[in-house]
This record gives C-alpha cells, sequence and structure tokens, in this order.
C-alpha cells in the first residue's frame, strides 16, 4: 500500500517565522500552503493580517485566503471543511499539503477532527440565553473556545459561541500522516520581529486600507476586530497619533503571541524548535516518509518554556 502524503502543521505566534519557512519548503518539495488564520480569510484585508505577497501567492499555490467578505458569517466548522477538501486536492496532485498560521482553533479542528453539533439556530440562541455569565465563560474553556475581549458582556459570550460552532467530539491526537510543529522564538527576538512587521504595516499604508475598508463595510463586523485595525481606527478618528498607534499595536501583537503559544503548549503533539531545527525535523520527514512513530527527530515533544513570553 502506498504511504499517505503526510501533513505538516507549522503553528507558532505572529511573527515568528513560520509563513516564510512554509514558502520555502513548499517550494523545495513541491507543497501547496493552507492558511490557518482567522483574518486573511476576509479579502480586502491584506496589509493588516500580513496576508502573503501576491508575488509568494504565484509562486506557490496558497489555499483559503480571501474567501469571504468581511462581515460574512464564517465558522471554524466552515474553514475546516473547506481545509479537508482541500488537502484532498492537493494530495491527490502528488504535493504536500503544509497547513500554517496561528490560530489554533482552526488547527485544532482540522488536525483533531472536531465534530460539530448542529449550527446556531434560535432554540440555540435561547439555551444560550439561559446562561449565567460564568456558565457561559465554563462553556468556552470546555469547549476550547477563545474568550472574546470582553468576557463579562453576556452577548459578546453568545456571539463567540455561535461563531465557533460547539463541537461534540475530537480526537486526542492528530492522525498518524500528520506532524505538528511549534516555531520557538527567544522573547526579545520575538518582540523585535513583532515591531517590524508593525512597522512594515504602517509603511505600507495600514491607515489608508483600514479607511477603505470601513468606508466599504463598517465597523461592525468581526473582521475588524483584530488588533491592528482597532487600533488603526483610533488613528483614523484622531483618538491618538502615529506613535501611540504602533506602539499600542505592538503591545497587543505581543499579548496575542502570548495567548498563541499558551494554546499550542496544552498538546503534548507539538513538536517545538526554532525556525532552522523545525526546517531540519520537516525534510527527515520529507526525505525519508517516515510516519510519527518512526520518526525519531532529537526535537523536544514536550514544549519547555517555549520562548519565556
Amino acid at each position: 500500500m502506498a504511504a499517505v502524503t503526510p501533513l505538516i502543521v507549522i503553528a507558532g505566534p505572529t511573527a515568528s517565522g513560520k509563513s516564510a519557512l512554509a514558502l520555502a519548503l513548499a517550494k523545495k518539495w513541491g507543497g501547496e500552503i493552507l492558511c490557518a488564520d482567522s483574518r486573511t480569510v476576509y479579502k480586502g484585508m491584506d496589509i493588516g493580517t500580513a496576508k502573503p505577497s501576491k508575488t509568494e501567492q504565484k509562486s506557490v499555490h496558497h489555499w483559503l485566503l480571501d474567501i469571504v467578505e468581511p462581515g460574512e458569517r464564517f465558522t471554524v466548522h466552515d474553514f475546516q471543511q473547506r481545509a479537508y477538501a482541500a488537502i484532498e486536492d492537493i494530495r491527490s496532485r502528488g504535493k504536500i499539503p503544509f497547513l500554517v498560521g496561528g490560530t489554533g482553533l482552526y488547527i485544532d479542528a482540522v488536525v483533531l477532527h472536531f465534530v460539530f453539533g448542529p449550527d446556531s439556530d434560535i432554540v440555540r440562541r435561547h439555551e444560550l440565553n439561559e446562561l449565567s455569565v460564568e456558565e457561559l465563560i465554563s462553556l468556552h474553556e470546555k469547549q476550547h473556545i477563545p474568550l472574546p475581549e470582553n468576557k463579562n458582556n453576556r452577548r459578546y459570550l453568545i456571539r463567540s459561541v455561535e461563531k465557533n460552532n460547539s463541537f461534540t467530539s475530537r480526537n486526542k491526537q492528530p492522525d498518524t500522516d500528520t506532524f505538528v510543529f511549534g516555531i520557538r522564538v527567544e522573547r526579545d527576538r520575538l518582540r523585535e520581529q513583532i515591531r517590524e512587521r508593525i512597522e512594515h504595516m504602517f509603511a505600507n499604508n495600514i491607515v489608508l486600507e483600514t479607511q477603505h475598508l470601513l468606508q466599504k463595510y463598517g465597523t461592525n463586523n468581526e473582521a475588524m476586530t483584530g488588533n491592528i485595525y482597532r487600533v488603526a481606527q483610533k488613528l483614523v478618528r484622531g483618538e491618538i497619533g502615529t506613535e501611540e498607534a504602533m506602539q499600542l499595536c505592538l503591545t497587543r501583537d505581543y499579548q496575542l503571541a502570548k495567548r498563541q503559544v499558551t494554546w499550542l503548549k496544552r498538546h503534548d503533539y507539538v513538536r517545538w524548535g526554532t525556525v532552522d531545527e523545525v526546517r531540519e525535523e520537516i525534510e527527515v520527514i520529507l526525505q525519508n516518509s517516515v510516519t510519527p512513530e518512526q520518526f525519531s527527530g532529537t526535537m523536544e515533544k514536550k514544549v519547555r518554556r517555549v520562548d519565556d513570553t
């Protein structure tokens, strides 16, 4: 029986270098990239999401970019089903699928095969409305759904549960053809990489992009709640200056990075390493067509303080 083409998963905090690594590996090994990011799915949101450039997208096929309009409902279940279809398509053509991103819930839904309950409806909304704030928070924790920024607001909590489609079951470990890696970055280096990314966004006029998005879609949609866009809106309204905006973006993105690492640390199957270490280990897998059971790389399988973030 022919070996199944592996699914390579590269996760980690924002600005850790995972996208550049995936691009280099996909070019070398004949792969295609699935973007596991809850913001890059939206059309027109390019600068503020650090979306792969048009040149990068031409050099390697990227999936799950620009698939819905800002304001259009898009759930974890939607992402999962599109990812499954893409992985099947990529494998059918003898290519290697690379699932890459920082949205842990999206990645988990794919590699752990979440089974989702019925989509939100009037009955479900009524059930959620009967729950207290404490019960809604507990539901988030049980379902591994990220809490909204205002976790004491019942409306936000209910909307968050509905958006993420509560799942009824999941696997405890990925399939044997799936390898999950986490990028480890030193704390100071990560802050510097985040700063460089923010400077690049402002140099490429994130403010103008935000203005266009506000004019076309308004503020009342999930897509515009991303860290950068929330801050850029304050700048557009004249509430803060550019320097303050950039510093606020740095603070919020660093906090996001810590949450992303915490999410991944819950899984004992994530193999952690620097960009170079992960590159070496993935190439061992691709060169030898090994399974996780056969794989005997030198990287730590358990996380070790990761990056001290």
